[in-house]
């Protein structure tokens, strides 16, 4: 297993509960160091039950929003209740094809010395690298830029003139959080108008699993009628209604809606500007997509992240041209058996949900394939985080 995330520890866990032996290799020092590293005020967007890994609950005391600082917490917890062996600060730089005479299907590569498996799953995420747009003259920018990865809280930016990029659940809710608390001004820049719901549909993941059967087109129009009728029209404020709908979004884009946490009583109020998406930099100024001009002193790009897949397994031919794994969840690639790829979708009906469901698959496959062939035991660093020290195959 390579990744200490929740789709990581969930795949794990499965699997020792079926006898399948598993480590976790981590690049960082700690369990859910990604999580550990998002900014100070983040809730999850999903209710408890729905964020919750297979096989322990998320504490109640947790609340129905959980906080990134008690969900890092759950994750180390599902550590030490599983008895999950993770082995920290121990990166893997490329996966390769193991020599046939040597028994194991994958050789992995780590600053420790090569590790030799019978499979492996690649559990890094989405989200493991900032995506920092390329735009024209962002070199000469004067002012501070940075990618929301590095955002932490609004404290440093009282006063100042904040340009937020990107209208998705980061983009916004950093940005109503940003103009409650003492930012100067607040803008928004918007490409395409997102999907608003109110926060509390959030349980509109179980209406999502309800009618993934019904036509794509029927639920896009009820989708927008359900925005129309719960979210006020915004577009005398300079952001108007989608004129697509949250399902063909999300499977065209991968987008997910956004839940409303303040961010549209902040449009209302003029305490958060819509703006056209960002064109280009010159010197202090940053050009829109109408002709206008702003000269903010900051600029958060919430502009995404990518999977940043091509070190690790580019030469394998198991990536499409956007570096997506071509094969996910239980399904492999012809040219790379065993070789399992979870945490690279993101549905409707959850990320956090959607990683039991992965793992409980990925964990069936396997043992599918290990009653034809077992897995090779595998000997790996001595670096661990909260967990008895076993030889076990890292998949």
């Amino acid at each position: 297993m390579i990744g200490a995330g929740p789709h990581g520890l969930a795949v794990a866990a499965l699997l020792r509960r079926s006898g399948v032996p598993a480590v976790i290799l981590e690049r960082s020092d700690r369990v859910g160091w990604s999580w550990a590293q998002r900014y100070d005020h983040l809730r999850l967007h999903t209710t408890p039950g729905t964020s919750k890994l297979p096989g322990l609950p998320v504490p109640r005391q947790a609340g129905p929003w959980v906080s990134r600082d008690d969900y890092v917490r759950y994750l180390e917890d599902y550590v030490a209740h599983h008895r999950l062996q993770v082995r920290v600060s121990t990166p893997v730089q490329r996966l390769e094809r193991a020599e046939p005479a040597s028994g194991a299907r994958w050789l992995v590569r780590t600053p420790d010395g090569p590790v030799s498996t019978g499979a492996v799953v690649v559990a890094t995420g989405r989200c493991r690298i900032p995506n920092l747009p390329q735009w024209p003259g962002r070199s000469t920018f004067t002012g501070t830029l940075l990618h929301s990865a590095h955002y932490r809280s609004p404290a440093p930016y009282r006063g100042q003139h904040v340009l937020v990029v990107g209208a998705g659940n980061s983009g916004t809710e950093i940005a109503s959080v940003l103009a409650g608390a003492g930012a100067g001004r607040v803008r928004i820049a918007v490409r395409t108008p997102p999907n608003i719901l109110p926060r509390s549909s959030a349980r509109w993941h179980a209406v999502g699993r309800l009618t993934e059967a019904l036509p794509l087109a029927w639920r896009d129009r009820t989708s927008l009628l359900t925005q129309r009728l719960a979210v006020p029209d915004l577009t005398s404020r300079g952001l108007p209604r989608p004129r697509t709908g949250l399902y063909t979004r999300n499977a065209r884009e991968g987008v997910n809606p956004v839940l409303d946490h303040g961010f549209v009583d902040a449009v209302r109020s003029g305490r958060v500007e819509p703006v056209a998406a960002v064109q280009a930099f010159d010197g202090p100024e940053v050009l829109l997509a109408d002709g206008t001009r702003l000269r903010p002193d900051t600029v958060i790009a919430a502009t995404g992240y990518r999977p940043d897949l091509h070190d690790l397994v580019g030469s394998l031919g198991v990536l499409d041209e956007a570096g997506q794994p071509l094969a996910v969840g239980a399904q492999t690639h012809p040219a790379a058996p065993r070789l399992y790829f979870a945490g690279y979708t993101n549905p409707l009906t959850g990320v956090l949900r959607q990683a039991g469901i992965e793992a409980r698959a990925i964990t069936h496959a396997l043992r599918r394939e290990t009653a034809r062939e077992p897995l090779l035991p595998a000997q790996v660093g001595d670096r661990t985080a909260d967990a008895p020290q076993q030889g076990h195959t890292p998949s």
